[in-house]
């Protein structure tokens, strides 16, 4: 592996990280009824949108590993749709942080199934509020986020603000 591979392959972990906090952030405390609610007839529910990522980071892999595979899973329960999620993670970030070669370049890995992740746990945020139960606003440039951090233990917050 090139020192400009390592350097991309750890960025990406940093980023995999990012995602476990700001989606850690997004899924913690959410209101009873959360997964179920719906803001339109035609809209996901937090709970399809939670499944779908679901399914992003376990695609993730299979590209990194070389195989284009896709499930679309239906959404279970909201703690264990939480609990997949961080153990999807937690999957594709030890394949990063192995010796494993990656068929799939870090950059292609960040705007496929990482970037749609990053935008669905913004949703998810925002479904938050509009369900009633917010999510309070972060400067995440202070936040500590570690590579391998990925499970649902993540660093208390820094600089929260209304």
């Amino acid at each position: 592996m090139t020192t400009s591979d390592s350097t991309a392959r750890e960025l990406l972990r940093h980023t995999v990280a990012t995602l476990a906090y700001r989606g850690g952030k997004a899924m913690r405390g959410a209101p009873a009824t959360f997964s179920t609610y719906r803001v339109g007839p035609e809209t996901r529910t937090p709970g399809e949108i939670l499944a779908h990522i679901g399914d992003l980071l376990d695609w993730a892999l299979w590209l990194a590993k070389g195989e284009q595979k896709w499930a679309k899973t239906p959404p279970a329960a909201w703690d264990a749709d939480v609990d997949r999620f961080f153990a999807a993670l937690a999957r594709f970030d030890d394949y990063l942080a192995s010796a494993s070669p990656l068929a799939k370049s870090a950059e292609q890995l960040f705007q496929g199934p990482i970037a749609d992740s990053l935008t669905h746990i913004g949703q998810i945020a925002l479904l938050r509020r509009l369900a009633g139960g917010p999510v309070r606003g972060e400067n995440y440039s202070t936040a500590s986020i570690v590579r391998g951090r990925v499970g649902a233990e993540q660093a208390a917050p820094r600089a929260e603000f209304d």
